[in-house]
């Protein structure tokens, strides 16, 4: 039985399909629930760029944050909703799989459950997956929604 779950979401469809399935495991299981949005890293992308045109980091963080906000509040409704106990979180990091690990341990999660995009073939290849390098290197079970 799990007690904790973990489910990283970016705002996505597929991720609020995860989000929905993960809400409704963590009901029956009598879990709570911790939410999690990865905010990317623009200083440590940006940094090194020689020809960067001038930006306002503030200004790129300001707007991470409400897209956060924004994300994690659908989460915090769709828990409600359920009658789940939802915590939400959102960090900064340029590694959005590492990110995804390390909350999920600091918050001493039994469970992550996430979206599979599903990208398939070549563009699976090239574009990579988080979700595959979260279960690669996690030591946590991951639980893996998959689009229907």
């Amino acid at each position: 039985m799990f007690k904790h779950i973990l489910i990283p979401t970016d705002g996505s469809k597929l991720s609020e399909a995860a989000l929905r399935a993960g809400m409704q495991l963590a009901k029956k299981q009598g879990a709570q629930v911790t939410a999690l949005y990865v905010m990317p890293d623009y200083t440590a992308m940006i940094y090194g760029a020689e020809a960067m045109m001038a930006y306002n980091s503030a200004e790129m963080a300001k707007s991470a944050e409400k897209e956060a906000d924004q994300v994690l509040k659908i989460a915090t409704d769709i828990a409600a909703a359920e009658g789940v106990d939802c915590k939400t979180a959102r960090v900064t990091n340029i590694s959005i799989n590492q990110a995804i690990i390390h909350q999920a341990q600091d918050s001493r999660c039994d469970l992550i459950c996430m979206a599979s995009h599903g990208r398939k073939g070549i563009a699976g290849i090239l574009l990579g997956s988080e979700t595959q390098r979260v279960l690669v290197n996690s030591s946590i079970p991951v639980l893996v929604h998959r689009p229907v």
